[in-house]
């Protein structure tokens, strides 16, 4: 391969190494994905194993499919035929074939978050649960921690009986419960199709045979993240021919709160013995400078492997170090540097801890009028009509589907009410049948009366639908058909022309995703289009060629890099947060990760701010700058601090002040670190929650605003919107507006500069 001469030596071992289990510590901007993708063209082209037995595992969509083309572009054929796939994507197709030996059926409905929070929603009203003791969400979260570690109902009831907590059993009754009614809807959640394919290979030896034999090699990419599942799930095609090849940077764990268990890379040659580790540190994106002051940081880290990054890139600029008056300083700040720096716009990301940070910075980007895009924001899936036609889809496919069916049966509108529907699930409760089973059988339900029907009209259209797709009318012609037929357009122009269009363009942009699949997949069945899109991610989705800053959380921006990085909101009790730093040290070790994630995004410069002053959940906190910049030694950065106003400097405590026992909230408020308080109210001498300096930030309030709730509005960036709830804040308007094409957005009135229609 002449190819294989511009890999780095550490490159070609990883590559060489064919044979047993074999750790690669890739660290960051290492050439992980290079080293891989010659690895799998190495095995076809070199060693002459069939592209059919070789696996390539990823965690999103972009990444299988970067990797298809890259080994694509190695080798001349063959590289069509080996399986790269992420982790969901690869239990569906097992589970599409093999989930009847464990009593589901093929065409079984995937449930996203929403879907899973309308199941759990039915099974608290029906159990009369209490919201106020227990959150739909939160029980949820539970029992998906539960499935990461593979723990069933039946095990998490043992558990909470022995710990005698009412809460522990009471979640336990509502995990069981939760199962029962998924198998019932022939659904799984996203859990689901890690266990369930964990169970099918261990209750079925020559279902786990036949993968064993098909995947003799397996490469799994980003294995700091995997969770106990995953974990299980590769040890068992492994564990029969055990030539498999994990990459991953345990300094770059930082999805705990999803399950990820560092341990699993920590411990590979535990549960591979004979296992052989390479390490790629050379790094091919950032400057001396970042990667030493990156270096540095993770070192403080006790639960690592030892590495050291480095590269033969110049020395580079030192790292910026900001402290602002405000956070309303801090995003000025960083929007008046990048308008400064010039360029294109995309190389600059802002990168902060938690989304709420994202308001204030949106306010400035608007008021400065540079474009930019929000990476995590409301996901396309998530807009209601592209919901309901996924639901008619849903149903068409799958109608043991009982969220999907109730969500449409009366959308639109058909005069099947709450009541009816309650009548129905009754009597399907009573006879042992699913919803819609239900429904076929309309004339058994007593006392529907005129919905019948209806009902029967309803039912009727779903099966035209279904034979009609049966019969091979195309997928585009079918979403169509739903629109026009069910008077599901017709109710949407009821709402205005325009809200008509942006919904009707959304629904277009679904008909074109199904149409794209249907003509690159090899054998497309609705099934099929429907599982591809409840595995799209949002960063997938991501459009790299706009020109636009790029806002996002650092849990977002691993695997990416940018020119020009700017880390926000560097404050202890917000990075690392509070949480962190009063939990066990592991916890603050993974936003130590978090951070060294963070550094090392950035290519040429870094700029890394925090805010002395910032409102959080409605109350001013004050705050000392993050421990994490402390790390960094003073070689490799320089520190700057906003200049203070002659106010600021005329009302400035000093350090005694601050030990004052009469001053008891300047003690509390953490704010010692910065010796100040520029904040003290002349009367009585208490913060203030407005900042008493030149640039901090102020409104001017508006006697009135010319539009009210209900009124439509136009919005520089969202686009339009309707208005639904105005709040008076005493110094501004907050308004709340549900944009066509953002969802709902608060803002004040004053920045919002909203134009009514």
């Amino acid at each position: 391969m002449k190819s294989f001469e511009t890999l780095n030596p550490m490159q070609q071992q990883a590559v060489l190494h064919t044979e047993g289990p074999l750790l690669v510590l890739a660290g960051a901007g290492s050439g992980k994905t290079r080293a891989l993708t010659h690895r799998v063209a190495y095995l076809i082209e070199e060693k002459n194993v069939s592209p059919w037995n070789i696996l390539a595992i990823t965690f999103t969509n972009k990444a299988a499919g970067e990797m298809r083309e890259r080994v694509n572009g190695l080798i001349p054929q063959g590289a069509d035929s080996v399986w790269v796939s992420t982790f969901h994507s690869l239990c569906v197709r097992i589970l599409r074939r093999f989930i009847e030996n464990l009593g589901y059926e093929s065409s079984f409905s995937i449930y996203d978050t929403d879907d899973q929070k309308t199941l759990m929603k039915q099974i608290f009203k029906e159990r009369e649960i209490n919201g106020k003791l227990y959150k739909e969400r939160g029980v949820l979260g539970i029992i998906s921690s539960a499935k990461n570690e593979l723990v069933t109902p039946e095990e998490f009831a043992l558990e909470s009986k022995k710990d005698g907590s009412a809460r522990s059993q009471q979640i336990a009754e509502l995990y069981k419960e939760y199962q029962v009614r998924l198998k019932k809807n022939n659904a799984l959640d996203f859990d689901d199709l890690l266990v369930k394919t964990v169970e099918l290979f261990e209750s079925c030896p020559e279902v786990l045979d036949y993968y064993q034999e098909r995947f003799r090699y397996i490469m799994v990419d980003e294995y700091q993240d995997t969770n106990t599942a995953q974990f299980r799930l590769v040890s068992l095609l492994a564990s029969k021919y055990r030539n498999i090849c994990v990459v991953g940077d345990d300094d770059q764990s930082i999805y705990r709160f999803r399950g990820a268990n560092i341990k699993n890379i920590l411990s590979f040659e535990e549960a591979f013995p004979g296992a052989k580790v390479i390490k790629l540190e050379q790094n091919y994106r950032s400057t001396k400078t970042i990667l030493s002051a990156a270096n540095e940081v993770i070192r403080n880290n006790e639960g690592r492997k030892d590495k050291t990054l480095w590269t033969e890139n110049e020395m580079g600029e030192k790292i910026r170090v900001k402290l602002f008056d405000t956070a309303y300083d801090e995003a000025e700040g960083i929007v008046s540097d990048i308008m400064k720096r010039g360029g294109s716009w995309k190389d600059s990301a802002v990168l902060y801890r938690t989304n709420a940070q994202s308001r204030i910075l949106e306010e400035k980007f608007v008021t400065h009028n540079i474009p930019y895009r929000m990476v995590g924001g409301v996901n396309f899936y998530q807009r209601k009509e592209i919901k309901d036609i996924l639901a008619y889809l849903k149903t068409i496919a799958n109608g043991r589907d009982d969220l999907a069916v109730q969500r449409i049966i009366n959308v639109p509108k058909r005069g099947i009410g709450a009541v009816s529907i309650g009548k129905v699930n009754m009597y399907a409760a009573e006879h042992g049948m699913n919803f819609y089973d239900a429904l076929l059988r309309i004339g058994a339900v007593p006392g529907l009366g005129k919905a019948a029907p209806k009902i029967d009209q309803f039912t009727d259209e779903i099966g035209r639908f279904r034979k009609n797709l049966k019969d091979g009318m195309a997928i585009q012609n079918v979403i169509t058909d739903i629109l026009e037929s069910t008077g599901y357009k017709a109710e949407l122009m009821e709402e205005g022309e325009v809200e008509a269009e942006t919904r009707l363009e959304n629904i277009s942009e679904l008909s074109n995703k199904a149409v794209a699949y249907w003509e690159d997949a090899e054998e497309p069945t609705l099934d099929g289009f429907l599982e591809e899109v409840a595995l799209v991610a949002d960063i997938d989705s991501m459009d790299e060629s706009e020109d636009r800053v790029v806002l996002m959380t650092l849990h977002s921006a691993k695997g990416l890099e940018f020119p020009y990085v700017y880390m926000s909101g560097l404050e202890d009790g917000l990075f690392p947060s509070s949480m962190a730093m009063s939990e066990d040290p592991e916890a603050l070790e993974e936003e130590r990760r978090l951070c060294y994630v963070g550094i090392t995004r950035a290519e040429k410069t870094l700029m890394m701010t925090g805010a002395r002053q910032r409102m959080v959940k409605g109350e001013t906190r004050f705050s000392r700058p993050s421990r994490f910049l402390a790390e960094i030694p003073e070689e490799y950065k320089e520190e700057e601090r906003q200049e203070d106003s002659v106010y600021q400097r005329s009302r400035r405590l000093s350090s005694d002040d601050l030990e004052d026992p009469g001053l008891p909230w300047a003690r509390s408020s953490g704010i010692s670190m910065f010796g100040q308080n520029p904040y003290v109210s002349k009367k009585s001498g208490m913060p203030s929650a407005q900042p008493a300096f030149g640039k901090a930030f102020t409104v001017q309030k508006a006697a009135s605003l010319d539009y009210a709730e209900g009124d439509r509005v136009h919005h520089v960036k969202f686009g339009d919107g309707t208005v639904k709830q105005i709040a008076d804040g005493g110094k501004d308007y907050e308004v709340t507006v549900e944009f066509d094409s953002m969802g709902v957005r608060k803002m004040f009135a004053s920045f919002a500069r909203l134009q009514k229609l």
